[in-house]
C-alpha cells in the first residue's frame, strides 16, 4: 500500500505526488469617516470570529493606520467574509469597505 504523498503505479513503481497548499488571501478592512467604531467591532466579532479585545485592537489599528488585515483565508472564504461584512454595513447604512488580496 502506498504511503501518503506517494502513488503506486500498476508496475509497482512509486512516484511522489506534490500537493500544493491553496494560496491564502487576506481580508483588509478600510477606514472611513462614517462607520462607527462600535459597528466595526461588532462586524469583527460576528463575521471574523474575533474576541472582544482583539476586535477592539483591530478597530483601533484600522482607525489609526487607515486599514488593517482582519483575516487570512482561502480565496472563497476570504471573498465570502468580505462580502458578508459589507452587506452588514450596507444594511445599516455604512460605507464600510473590505477587500481581498493575495497574502
Amino acid at each position: 500500500m502506498a504511503k501518503q504523498g506517494q502513488h503506486q503505479t500498476g508496475a509497482g513503481i512509486k512516484e511522489r505526488i506534490k500537493v500544493k497548499e491553496p494560496r491564502h488571501y487576506q481580508v483588509v478592512m478600510h477606514n472611513d469617516d462614517f462607520t462607527t467604531m462600535d459597528f466595526v467591532v461588532d462586524v469583527l466579532m460576528t463575521v471574523f470570529n474575533k474576541e472582544s479585545a482583539e476586535a477592539i485592537a483591530l478597530m483601533l489599528a484600522i482607525h489609526h493606520a487607515g486599514k488593517a488585515i482582519v483575516g487570512l483565508y482561502s480565496y472563497d472564504i476570504a471573498a465570502s467574509k468580505a462580502e458578508k461584512a459589507m452587506q452588514m454595513a450596507r444594511s445599516e447604512g455604512y460605507p464600510l469597505r473590505c477587500t481581498t488580496e493575495p497574502a
